[in-house]
Protein backbone atom coordinates (compact mmCIF):
# COMPACT_ATOMS: atom_id res chain seq x y z
CA UNK A 1 0.00 0.00 0.00
CA UNK A 2 1.09 3.65 -0.73
CA UNK A 3 0.55 5.78 2.74
CA UNK A 4 1.52 9.49 2.26
CA UNK A 5 2.62 11.74 5.32
CA UNK A 6 1.09 15.32 4.18
CA UNK A 7 3.02 17.94 6.64
CA UNK A 8 4.57 21.66 6.83
CA UNK A 9 6.07 23.70 8.74
CA UNK A 10 9.21 22.05 10.42
CA UNK A 11 7.80 18.19 9.61
CA UNK A 12 8.25 17.68 13.09
CA UNK A 13 5.01 15.84 13.32
CA UNK A 14 5.28 14.16 9.75
CA UNK A 15 8.97 12.96 10.82
CA UNK A 16 7.22 11.36 14.14
CA UNK A 17 4.33 9.87 11.79
CA UNK A 18 6.97 8.30 9.47
CA UNK A 19 9.01 7.04 12.21
CA UNK A 20 6.46 5.45 13.78
CA UNK A 21 4.79 3.84 10.36
CA UNK A 22 8.15 2.65 8.93
CA UNK A 23 8.62 0.56 12.43
CA UNK A 24 4.65 -0.46 12.39
CA UNK A 25 4.30 -0.87 8.66
CA UNK A 26 7.27 -2.75 7.26
CA UNK A 27 6.85 -3.35 3.41
CA UNK A 28 4.43 -0.72 2.34
CA UNK A 29 5.49 2.43 0.72
CA UNK A 30 6.10 5.58 2.65
CA UNK A 31 6.09 8.78 0.70
CA UNK A 32 6.66 12.51 2.41
CA UNK A 33 5.01 15.14 1.51
CA UNK A 34 6.23 18.56 2.62
CA UNK A 35 4.43 21.88 2.08
CA UNK A 36 8.20 22.91 2.24
CA UNK A 37 11.23 21.75 1.93
CA UNK A 38 12.26 21.68 5.36
CA UNK A 39 9.25 19.51 6.31
CA UNK A 40 10.27 16.87 3.17
CA UNK A 41 14.07 16.63 4.54
CA UNK A 42 12.38 15.92 7.83
CA UNK A 43 10.59 13.19 7.01
CA UNK A 44 12.84 11.68 4.59
CA UNK A 45 15.93 11.53 7.40
CA UNK A 46 13.26 9.37 9.10
CA UNK A 47 12.81 6.94 6.88
CA UNK A 48 9.90 8.25 3.84
CA UNK A 49 11.04 5.69 0.78
CA UNK A 50 10.43 9.28 -1.18
CA UNK A 51 9.81 12.74 -0.99
CA UNK A 52 8.54 15.63 -2.77
CA UNK A 53 7.59 18.94 -1.92
CA UNK A 54 5.15 22.10 -2.65
CA UNK A 55 1.48 22.58 -3.94
CA UNK A 56 1.46 19.91 -7.30
CA UNK A 57 3.30 17.07 -4.92
CA UNK A 58 0.34 16.96 -2.61
CA UNK A 59 -2.32 17.36 -5.22
CA UNK A 60 -0.07 14.22 -7.30
CA UNK A 61 0.79 12.09 -4.36
CA UNK A 62 -2.70 11.88 -2.54
CA UNK A 63 -4.71 10.97 -5.78
CA UNK A 64 -2.65 7.56 -5.58
CA UNK A 65 -2.62 7.30 -2.20
CA UNK A 66 -4.08 4.35 -0.07
CA UNK A 67 -3.39 6.10 3.15
CA UNK A 68 -2.90 9.73 3.39
CA UNK A 69 -2.09 10.77 7.62
CA UNK A 70 -1.09 13.48 8.89
CA UNK A 71 -1.88 16.59 11.41
CA UNK A 72 -5.13 18.20 10.88
CA UNK A 73 -4.37 21.08 9.57
CA UNK A 74 -3.75 19.21 6.14
CA UNK A 75 -7.40 19.63 5.36
CA UNK A 76 -7.87 23.35 5.88
CA UNK A 77 -7.74 25.97 3.59
CA UNK A 78 -5.00 28.24 4.83
CA UNK A 79 -4.00 26.35 7.55
CA UNK A 80 -0.22 26.13 9.17
CA UNK A 81 -0.15 29.65 9.06
CA UNK A 82 -0.92 29.69 4.96
CA UNK A 83 1.08 27.07 4.22
CA UNK A 84 -1.43 24.91 3.17
CA UNK A 85 -3.05 26.23 -0.09
CA UNK A 86 -6.98 25.69 -0.66
CA UNK A 87 -5.58 23.29 -3.46
CA UNK A 88 -3.95 20.90 -1.30
CA UNK A 89 -6.39 20.94 1.14
CA UNK A 90 -9.27 20.31 -1.37
CA UNK A 91 -6.51 17.63 -2.76
CA UNK A 92 -6.07 15.63 0.81
CA UNK A 93 -10.00 16.41 1.78
CA UNK A 94 -10.88 14.21 -1.87
CA UNK A 95 -7.95 11.59 -1.74
CA UNK A 96 -9.74 8.08 -2.81
CA UNK A 97 -7.13 6.61 0.24
CA UNK A 98 -8.46 6.45 3.78
CA UNK A 99 -7.55 9.62 5.72
CA UNK A 100 -6.20 9.69 9.32
CA UNK A 101 -6.12 12.67 10.70
CA UNK A 102 -4.23 14.22 14.20
CA UNK A 103 -5.47 16.63 15.90
CA UNK A 104 -3.59 19.30 16.72
CA UNK A 105 -6.19 20.93 19.90
CA UNK A 106 -5.87 20.13 23.13
CA UNK A 107 -9.17 17.82 22.76
CA UNK A 108 -11.59 17.33 20.16
CA UNK A 109 -12.52 14.35 18.59
CA UNK A 110 -9.33 12.60 18.17
CA UNK A 111 -7.80 13.47 20.62
CA UNK A 112 -8.97 13.26 24.33
CA UNK A 113 -8.25 16.11 26.62
CA UNK A 114 -4.96 15.97 28.25
CA UNK A 115 -3.61 13.19 25.90
CA UNK A 116 0.28 14.05 24.98
CA UNK A 117 1.14 14.73 21.68
CA UNK A 118 3.21 10.91 21.46
CA UNK A 119 0.34 9.08 22.55
CA UNK A 120 -1.75 10.47 20.13
CA UNK A 121 0.41 9.85 17.22
CA UNK A 122 1.18 6.45 18.75
CA UNK A 123 -2.62 5.95 18.73
CA UNK A 124 -3.12 7.21 14.92
CA UNK A 125 -0.40 4.95 14.44
CA UNK A 126 -1.84 2.07 15.52
CA UNK A 127 -5.22 3.13 13.67
CA UNK A 128 -3.19 3.17 9.90
CA UNK A 129 -1.43 -0.15 10.82
CA UNK A 130 -4.95 -1.77 11.93
CA UNK A 131 -7.05 -0.29 8.66
CA UNK A 132 -3.99 -1.03 6.11
CA UNK A 133 -3.34 -4.78 7.71
CA UNK A 134 -7.20 -5.51 7.46
CA UNK A 135 -7.40 -3.61 3.79
CA UNK A 136 -4.19 -5.90 2.78
CA UNK A 137 -5.63 -9.43 4.61
CA UNK A 138 -8.70 -8.69 1.95
CA UNK A 139 -7.16 -7.98 -0.88
CA UNK A 140 -5.51 -10.98 -0.40
CA UNK A 141 -8.23 -13.06 0.47
CA UNK A 142 -10.37 -11.62 -3.28
CA UNK A 143 -7.70 -13.05 -5.28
Amino acid sequence: MKIVVVDGQGGGIGRRLVERLRSALPGHTLVAVGTNALATSNMLRAGADAGATGENAVRFNCRGADVVAGPGGIVLDDAMLGEISPAMARSVRESPGRLFLLSMEHSGPERPRGQRMDEAIDELVRRVAAYVQEASSAASTSR
